[in-house]
């Protein structure tokens, strides 16, 4: 390949700011640059203003005020009654889909535009101009650090960048066939424990009150993840994982401690771990996903902060979530060849197969990491040698966006239809998928936490329900209860193993 190729697949690479163009020979949209104009933000939901309601059921009318947000406070329907147990109105918002739970200055989405900022900062300019600790203060702390203040800071994750003994003992007890989700889980769920200074349980509930508490618990977490990914990665591999390399970046450390193994002076090649790091940046934080909603959840309880990512962990492990980019691949797999691709949309219309990576809860355009991928992929595989579902991935992109069953829709490819690819192409098996945008998005939990820590509305997290079950009834002694032989809801069949059958058949089992 001659050194302008190689000269322009770098610039590629860093090039993702930018005004949107169309490809003509693959039928993908990619960046190019532009600056970005100020605008004023348009009024959330037309802005501010009042409500009336006219109850029909009682003729009475309400007024509710509308907020600078467009929102009203859920607590102003409790007044609408109307007799009956007299409990004031609810709404109904099952996965709630148009429901604000908190007010939130970390990170911006307007899915109708395809636009995603972190803190104002479009997320093509972070991706292009920065690196994922910077990104990190920036999601933490809101601004971006100066020259000094990023030195102290990448010094201070890289000085917390090792796990403790108990948590790699307590990793080293599982089997070395576990998911390495449940190894991740696993190890943060122990560091809550090796750190019992920081626990309100232990510490008392106004212990995160402190500053220096706050800060001591970000810079070991996002610190520590590298190591944490790159110990469940090994479980299964069997070889040790290499200490921490405080001299490397972030990314370029995450690979060290995976590929190093007895050679201190091993470094990952620089492409790829900038590679990694732009994945990293795009992976960071996304407003009130699933998992950002659970660490926020479980945190308003007053947990201690390791129990609360564990828990956003958790909820990532789904593959509706954080496991969606290996179902794509699963996908790409199965259709095979750009020949079959025709037959799989139409079984996709037709309702007999699932399409992953195309649409999004928030975005109706083109999901913009989406785009920064496709291009983080050709750089990838230039190194890594070319994926040939990259082939199918493009051509399916294309077909279903010229289609009218997907374009009406609203179905555009999301963060997860090109990310699996590189991933594997950078070595990574699929169920290791997951840990990977783990790593980073851990970073989005720990600024809602530290963000959520001084909202002076917050209040522990407890929907409403609408009771559907029986009423009332008399608790029946045994001898007078019915057969339950007629009832849908019974106990299944638990049939029990063979080793269990040669067990008993001995002779004191029990």
């Amino acid at each position: 390949m001659s050194q302008a190729t190689t000269q322009g697949r770098l610039a590629a690479l860093q090039r993702h700011l930018g005004a949107i163009q169309f490809s003509e020979d693959s039928g993908v949209e990619i960046a190019t640059t532009k600056a970005v104009s100020k605008e004023q933000r348009p009024a959330p939901g037309g802005g501010p203003g009042s409500l009336t309601i006219i109850d029909n059921r009682t003729g009475k009318k309400y007024d509710i005020k509308i907020d600078e947000f467009g929102t009203i406070p859920a607590n102003s329907l409790k007044k609408i009654k109307a007799g009956g147990d007299g409990v004031g109105l609810r709404t109904y918002d099952p996965g709630y889909v148009n429901t604000s739970a908190v007010k939130s200055a970390i990170s911006f989405i307007d899915g109708d535009k395809g636009i995603l900022r972190y803190r104002g900062y479009p997320i093509e300019q972070l991706a292009d101009k920065s690196h994922f600790t910077e990104v990190a203060y920036l999601l933490v702390y809101g601004e971006l650090p100066d020259a000094r203040e990023l030195a102290r800071w990448d010094e201070a994750l890289m000085r917390h960048s090792a796990v403790p003994d108990a948590v790699e003992r307590a990793v080293a007890a599982l089997p070395h066939d576990a998911h390495f989700m449940g190894i991740v889980l696993t190890a943060l769920n122990a560091l809550s424990t090796v750190h019992p200074e920081q626990n309100p349980a232990l510490a008392g509930q106004n212990i995160y009150l402190s500053k220096e508490i706050q800060d001591k618990q970000i810079v070991r977490l996002i610190g520590k993840m590298p190591a944490i990914a790159a110990l469940a990665y090994h479980r299964a591999s069997g070889r040790n994982v290499s200490a921490p390399n405080q001299r490397l970046s972030y990314a370029e450390n995450f690979l060290y401690m995976l590929d190093a193994a007895s050679k201190p002076g091993y470094k990952p090649n620089p492409r790829l771990a900038r590679a990694l790091d732009i994945m990293f940046t795009l992976h960071a934080e996304h407003e009130m996903n699933c998992s950002t909603a659970a660490a926020r959840h479980l945190a308003s309880s007053g947990v201690d902060v390791y129990t609360a990512i564990a828990g956003a962990v958790g909820a990532l492990y789904g593959p509706l979530h954080g496991g969606a980019n290996e179902a794509v691949l699963r996908m790409l797999e199965r259709i095979g060849s750009v020949d079959r691709i025709d037959a799989f949309l139409e079984g996709v219309k037709a309702k007999k197969e699932k399409m992953f990576g195309f649409g999004h809860r928030v975005y109706k355009n083109f999901d913009p990491r989406a785009k920064i991928i496709r291009e983080v992929a050709e750089e990838v595989f230039e190194i890594q040698g070319r994926d040939p579902l990259i082939d199918v991935a493009v051509e399916l992109e294309k077909r279903a966006r010229s289609d009218d069953y997907f374009v009406s829709r609203n179905l555009y490819p999301n963060v997860d239809f090109y990310s699996g690819l590189v991933y594997r192409a950078m070595g990574f098996p699929p169920q290791f998928f997951t840990v990977l945008f783990a790593l980073p998005r851990v970073t989005g939990y720990l600024a809602h936490w530290r963000e959520q820590l001084t909202d002076p509305d917050v209040k522990i997290a407890r929907p409403q329900q609408n009771y559907t079950g029986v009423w009332l009834r008399d608790y029946a002694p045994m001898p007078q209860r019915q057969p339950l032989t007629e009832l849908k809801e019974t106990l299944g069949a638990v049939p029990p193993s063979n080793a269990y059958r040669r067990r008993v058949a001995g002779v004191n089992w029990a």
